[in-house]
């Protein structure tokens, strides 16, 4: 897996950047989906 990474890394130094940008439009879209809790349910 790391392997993979310091590869990807040789050729791109800023592919880290675009990964977890990626990473967190991914999780972004993720909480989007997810039902909001109502005050009382929270509280």
């Amino acid at each position: 897996y790391l392997d993979g990474w310091l590869k990807v890394l040789g050729n791109d130094k800023r592919a880290i950047f675009s990964a977890a940008a990626h990473a967190q439009r991914a999780v972004d879209y993720l909480h989007f989906l997810q039902p909001e809790l109502e005050e009382e349910e929270a509280a």
